[in-house]
């Protein structure tokens, strides 16, 4: 579904990404691991149009996306969860669910917001309520949710369980592999790396803005993941 071919990110004199290569296919969830700094969450933001890539392609089903801005690269079938949710505060969950889905017709978009609330119950009962006053794992369901509301053939999640607490990762990562099992193929970075390896079709792992290692998330064990991490 997802090819990206020797894409390279520049940010000035800084050469964040450099060279990287990585397929998504139909139906995986594949994770991007790495350190900070890593040039992760630059590769992701490059696919989904946020930042300019110097070189390289970016296809969606042979489609090359480096030409269209990212609302085109939305129509296309690509939704982006961002690092540290970014929901509308001063809007409510249905308002910021409904900018989600503004691509979609009414009657599919209703559709999809009764899917999304199904997925995620708390928020259905919080439609009314502002988004700035739900908790930091509350948001991040609207965030999911709202990407979700575009019907992505791709979803990308940036950092998905970022500042929550133990209890409420595992419940947003039940819910992203459930948003798998249901057909929605995943790119995703992830900083719990051995729950993101467990879940993952593969991996990759960046270091330096280069992709270190590629293969099954079985052929990582502690003593390769602390080599390929810290070199």
């Amino acid at each position: 579904m997802l090819k990206v071919s020797g894409l390279s990110v520049a940010y000035g004199p800084i050469q964040a990404v450099r060279d990287v290569s990585f397929e998504v296919r139909q139906g995986e969830l594949v994770s991007l691991l790495g350190s900070n700094g890593a040039g992760k969450s630059t590769t992701l933001r490059a696919v989904s149009g946020l930042i300019r890539a110097s070189s390289g392609s970016v296809t969606i089903e042979g489609r090359n996306l480096l030409a269209l801005a990212p609302s085109a690269r939305v129509s296309c079938g690509i939704a982006h969860v961002p690092e540290g949710r970014r929901v509308f505060a001063s809007m409510s969950v249905f308002e910021n669910l409904a900018l989600g889905g503004y691509t979609v017709p009414g009657l599919a978009m209703e559709e999809t917001l009764g899917a999304v609330f199904d997925l995620f119950p708390l928020l259905r009962e919080r439609r009314n309520q502002t988004s700035g006053t739900l908790s930091g794992g509350e948001q991040q369901m609207l965030a999911i949710g709202r990407a979700l509301m575009s019907r992505p053939k791709l979803l990308i999640m940036d950092e998905p369980t970022m500042g929550l607490s133990p209890k409420m990762v595992d419940v947003i990562l039940a819910k992203i592999d459930d948003i798998r099992r249901q057909g929605t193929t995943i790119l995703m970075v992830e900083q719990n790396a051995m729950d993101a390896i467990r879940m993952s079709s593969r991996v990759y792992v960046m270091r330096t803005g280069g992709i270190v290692f590629e293969g099954a998330g079985d052929a990582l064990t502690p003593d390769i993941i602390k080599a390929l991490y810290l070199g």
